[in-house]
């Protein structure tokens, strides 16, 4: 039940919301070119998206691009109030204030990922900067548009500072430069990655088990024992051909110490990786 709703539009668009609303209730977000972040300032919510869901509690943010469809935030929980704040990103309104150059957040990354939403730890100048727009809902009369410009910069700017701005570089740049990579596109850029099988499947826009599903049916293994063979496969390669220390070939395969990578490594050839260069050397 919503208890209490406002609106700031500018340029005739949704920008900034301001929902009251009593649990339970659900949200579906509309299919449309533009980018959502929801702050939630009191309360929590979950949002939903195919079989995973995140838990947003207060002060923490979600960032989301607004183009993909079987999205909602709900609340289930039968007390309290959850006060949202929701800020809308459009594209034509941003090329219309960058009007010479777009920000570096909202240009294309070198990421190869089709994740398209995430949450936002909390972060005290974004807290900041919500609690400052309560001042515009208060007072209506005192909006102008060249206020409402300057926000939007503003929190354009704060977002860039933020510890996931790479995670909202990259949701933007799919408004603004879409690319739609294939399942295998994803794994084969990340397999030398110090990455973990929960990010690789938000990166892929799956949850974990869908991703695990998928994953089987596409390279008929599991992604860790796939993953993890391939590094080691790399990493043989590079002890024959390089002569780089063994611990930097441990972290350019994916490894994140020594100790793991020479466990692993003698588990499969029989052999330490020091053994295993000298051996290759005697041939």
């Amino acid at each position: 039940m919503v208890n209490d709703y406002q609106k700031i539009d500018l340029f005739g668009k949704q920008f900034l919301q301001r929902l009251v609303i009593t649990p339970p209730f659900q949200y579906e977000f509309p299919v449309e070119e533009r980018a959502c972040m929801l702050f939630v300032r009191e309360g929590e919510l979950q949002y939903q998206q195919r079989d995973f869901q995140y838990d947003i509690p207060a002060e923490y943010s979600l960032f989301l691009n607004c183009l993909n469809s079987g999205k909602e935030i709900h609340h289930t929980q039968s007390e309290g109030v959850c006060e949202v704040v929701i800020l809308t990103f459009h594209p034509d309104i941003l090329r219309k204030i960058y009007d010479k150059e777009l920000p570096t957040l909202l240009q294309r990354g070198k990421a190869v990922t089709n994740q398209s939403s995430g949450k936002i730890n909390h972060d005290f100048l974004i807290k900041k900067y919500i609690d400052g727009l309560m001042f515009y809902f208060e007072n209506p009369a005192l909006i102008s548009e060249e206020m409402m410009i300057l926000k939007l910069k503003e929190i354009i700017i704060l977002l860039s500072q933020t510890h996931d701005s790479e995670l909202i570089k990259t949701i933007f740049s799919q408004l603004f430069s879409p690319i739609s990579y294939s399942f295998k596109q994803v794994i084969e850029a990340h397999l030398y990655s110090q990455i973990s099988i929960e990010e690789l499947a938000q990166l892929t826009n799956f949850s974990v088990s869908s991703f695990k599903r998928e994953f089987s049916k596409l390279y008929h293994d599991t992604p860790a024992h796939y993953l993890k063979t391939k590094k080691l496969e790399k990493a043989a390669e590079l002890l024959f051909v390089s002569d780089s220390r063994i611990s930097d070939i441990a972290h350019d395969c994916g490894f994140n110490d020594l100790v793991n990578f020479t466990k692993n490594f003698t588990e499969k050839y029989k052999i330490s990786p020091s053994q295993y260069r000298l051996s290759q050397i005697d041939k």
